[in-house]
């Protein structure tokens, strides 16, 4: 609701306001009062209203006194100044310091609710505004985040050009030595659709951002990834320790989600960070074989050697096959794991289970059959993955090798990966042709914003404006700006219209703002591009 405070030295007047008007009934919470400024001044500040009424002559502390001082302090409260007195210079001043609405007195409760109502109406399309203002610098900054982070695991970039780029986009990455930790949570309860979602995130964002040594980037379908890096205050042992701690005490709150951590192992140097990112990937892989809730270590991770021996079938650990690891990783693993999971796969069955060529056999068949329902889950036919790796029936005489066998495995796992991620893409892209006919047909509208697009989809606006810019590779606020400019560019070629005029017609208010934008999208202002300047 929309915050009223209330100045008035004049007793009657102020309780006459107070109790006059049925505030919850009209969408007002009225949050305080006071007799003069200098009493109403702290407890402005500590109820923070939307909207501010003050008399203008009190004792003690005037009413444009002090609405200088909100204004300085709190520049988006709205004041609506009461006064007697109807001189012009009062409401000149007041112009100054930029009150919203001036009522002479006697003011009617009727009067003045309509006019609370009024600026509480501007009072919510500014915070609608703001709202969607922060929900696209925060995806910009988050796609700038998630770029950066692909440069510095690929370890080609100099150190000095990684340090720059952090520092632009608020990731300092100075430090003594480096780890890394990734992330992934397991919803139980469908916890997209609820806030526990939000407020998990928002719970790890916190823990991060108390920590100086943490930095934290989303990284869409593929969980979260914490940089740790060494200061001169703590070791990255001592770092890695606490912020486990911090994040498994978290995590108690919330038993309807699980999560799994891999940690890659300390690096000294920027351009060692790929080192360190492939270690923990290589233990995130294990959230598909192991039990969740934990968080598991790259350096604790030993690879077993295998031979080709036949071992007694008696012996083989076949009550460990469970299609659903397969299954799990299959809907929600990425390409770029599934060489780390096939390896800890075939490990999870023991060395010599993994001896026998019957039983890797029955691995890749079980495999195979688990990708199949999947693609005919998401439409496909059976064939698709028969002309993609072979016919598994004609496969299984020439599996000769564990080397052979993890190759076909991978390439099953990769085939109905890539077979997922298409269907996926095809349905954002639908969604995202869907979302830019809106942008087209309703550009020119003053209140079209991210919200407004996100609901045209049924998507909400955090989640819509993530996949704007994972797929458009641009904000939503940069896209529609986009489609603007190039209508107004048709416009200032093809027509005689005045540049205010052109503004308004591709949803500007504000002609200034327009040119403002135009130069620093274009290069050139509107009349040096209508005159080829």
């Amino acid at each position: 609701m929309i915050k009223v405070f209330l100045v008035e030295d004049e007793i009657i007047i102020r309780e006459g306001i107070r109790y006059n008007i049925d505030w919850e009934k009209e969408g007002l919470e009225f949050v305080g009062e006071a007799s003069d400024g200098e009493l109403a001044y702290p407890l402005i500040q500590k109820t923070k209203p939307d909207i501010l009424i003050t008399d203008i002559k009190m004792p003690f502390m005037d009413g444009l006194e002090l609405s200088r001082l909100v204004k300085q302090e709190m520049p988006e409260v709205k004041i609506i100044i009461l006064s007697g007195y109807d001189e012009f210079e009062y409401a000149r001043e007041g112009i100054d310091i930029g009150i919203t609405d001036y009522l002479l007195k006697p003011v009617s409760g009727a009067r003045l609710l309509e006019a609370v109502k009024k600026v509480g109406q501007m009072v919510e399309k500014e915070q609608e505004f703001r709202k969607a203002f922060e929900q696209e610098r925060q995806g910009s900054v988050q796609l700038a985040r998630q770029k950066f982070f692909r440069k510095l695991v690929l370890g080609k970039n100099p150190a000095a050009a990684l340090l720059k780029e952090g520092r632009g986009i608020g990731m300092d990455m100075t430090g003594g030595r480096y780890n890394i930790l990734l992330l992934q949570i397991f919803d139980k309860e469908d916890t997209k659709k609820t806030e526990t979602a939000a407020r998990i995130v928002q719970g790890m964002e916190e823990i991060a951002d108390g920590m100086q040594e943490i930095l934290m980037v989303e990284l869409g379908i593929e969980g979260w990834v914490f940089i740790l890096k060494e200061t001169e205050d703590r070791k990255i042992e001592d770092i890695q320790e606490l912020f486990i701690a911090r994040l498994k005490g978290f995590f108690e709150a919330y038993p309807e989600v699980e999560y799994f951590g891999g940690v890659g192992v300390a690096v000294d140097r920027l351009s060692e960070l790929s080192r360190c990112f492939e270690e923990a990937s290589h233990a995130f892989a294990y959230r598909y074989l192991k039990k969740r809730n934990q968080i598991l270590f790259g350096s604790e991770l030993k690879a077993k050697p295998q031979t080709e021996e036949e071992p007694d079938i008696g012996s083989l650990e076949v009550r460990r096959l469970d299609r659903r690891v397969v299954e799990r990783f299959l809907k929600t693993g990425l390409r770029s794991q599934v060489s780390h999971f096939v390896e800890e796969y075939f490990q999870s069955f023991g060395e010599r289970s993994m001896q026998s060529f019957l039983f890797r056999q029955y691995v890749i068949m079980d495999t195979y059959f688990a990708a199949v329902a999947l693609l005919e889950e998401l439409g496909y036919e059976a064939k698709v993955l028969v002309d993609k790796c072979g016919d598994i029936q004609e496969m299984t005489s020439v599996f000769v090798s564990a080397e052979f066998d993890r190759e076909h495995l991978r390439d099953i796992l990769e085939a109905a990966i890539d077979l997922r991620e298409a269907a996926s893409l095809k349905k954002y892209s639908a969604l995202l042709e869907e979302a830019k006919n809106y942008i087209e047909h309703h550009y020119v509208d003053e209140d079209i914003s991210l919200n407004s697009t996100a609901a045209s989809v049924n998507l909400s606006a955090n989640h819509f404006s993530r996949i704007f810019s994972q797929e458009m590779g641009q904000t939503f606020v940069e896209y529609l700006t986009s489609v603007r400019m190039e209508r107004a560019k048709e416009l200032l070629r093809t027509t005689s219209m005045k540049s205010a005029e052109i503004a308004y017609a591709v949803g500007y208010k504000d002609a200034h703002y327009f040119s403002y934008l135009f130069k620093k999208t274009q290069k050139v202002t509107p009349r040096e591009f209508r005159h080829g300047i």
